[in-house]
């Protein structure tokens, strides 16, 4: 079986706070309003991406791991994970503000619910002139006064409120309580779980007229209650060479902004490679003779047995590179 770069039929979640960009930014026609979530590339159960171009299409991301094992992800990715896909990657379009939550770390997730924890990361697309990202904490405070708190609606106080502009960067690892505030269009990275306990929810109701449920007990064991100096990721910005913008344990990942033709080399790093266009359109070109081109709001995936990839901007382009070291 050759593999090749991979392009997937997009799974687009339709959620109270979803707004009408996702399908703009993506070039999907007609275009729907309410779309919160575009997840790209998911091995998440029952939400397993399907592969959209060549001769695996219709195959699922899921189904082709099974088959292709180490070929597909690499080899210590495979030893790591087997066949679960490690990463999971989405785009987000906050019409309204999302719920302040916290994900749990590994140890944890695999406690309580069998899982991987959930640390991720955003990359802010766009922003309207007041969206915010609530990230940490900004003072310090006790588990036991988190709780009174969240019971006398006194919590979003002690959080950290960042004002976000196209190109803020912010990672959250397991444990760091956050939230993507109205009128924020974001690219997420994160580890394959969907677990997530939510603190607060602006005593919005569901569509039954109910109080959306809080997880305050899970999530009181979950928080880490460290206060940082800052939760922004800074980060010097360079045309035509990579610059990495975050590296920890589950993934790494690099912007490549571009307006002349980028060599990859990719044969020591025994994984897989995500790009996700963020802006413009550049053709791929790889070492086995494949090529295609990958536009705005695409997602594509390099298998882990390609060793040199070029990208080739037909215009000014900015890609996220994601992979796992």
């Amino acid at each position: 079986m050759n593999l090749y770069p991979l392009k997937f039929e997009p799974i687009l979640k339709p959620v109270i706070w979803g707004g009408s960009e996702i399908c703009k930014f993506k070039q999907i026609a007609p275009p729907r309003d309410g779309i919160g979530e575009s997840w790209e590339i998911s091995g998440v159960k029952d939400h397993v991406s399907v592969i959209s171009n060549g001769y695996l299409a219709g195959t699922s991301l899921q189904e082709l791991l099974i088959k292709t094992g180490s070929r597909l992800v690499g080899k210590k990715v495979y030893e790591k994970y087997g066949n679960t896909f490690p990463l999971l990657i989405k785009f987000i379009d906050a019409r309204e503000n999302l719920s302040i939550q916290v994900h749990p770390d590994d140890e944890l997730a695999k406690k309580r619910h069998n899982s991987f924890g959930k640390t991720e990361m955003w990359y802010v697309i766009n922003a309207t002139p007041d969206a915010f990202i609530y990230s940490g904490f900004a003072k310090k405070i006790t588990p036991e006064e988190y709780v009174e708190r969240i019971k006398n609606d006194a919590f979003i106080e002690t959080l950290k409120k960042h004002h976000a502009k196209p190109g803020d960067v912010f990672f959250i690892p397991a444990g760091r309580v956050h939230a993507i505030g109205a009128g924020c269009f974001v690219a997420e990275i994160q580890q394959t779980s969907d677990i997530t306990y939510r603190i607060y929810d602006y005593n919005r109701k569901d569509a039954d007229g109910n109080p959306r449920e809080l997880h305050t007990e899970l999530a009181k064991d979950a928080i880490d209650y460290t206060v940082h100096d800052s939760y922004k990721t800074e980060y010097v910005p360079c045309l035509n060479q990579p610059v990495q913008l975050v590296t920890c344990p589950y993934f790494t990942t690099n912007l490549l902004e571009m307006n002349k033709p980028l060599r990859r080399v990719y044969h020591q790093l025994d994984s897989f490679v995500i790009y996700i266009c963020i802006e413009g359109e550049s053709t791929i070109k790889d070492d086995k003779g494949n090529a295609l081109s990958l536009h705005q709001g695409e997602s594509l995936l390099i298998p882990a047995d390609t060793n040199v990839v070029e990208l080739i901007p037909s215009t000014y382009t900015k890609i996220l590179e994601t992979y796992v070291e």
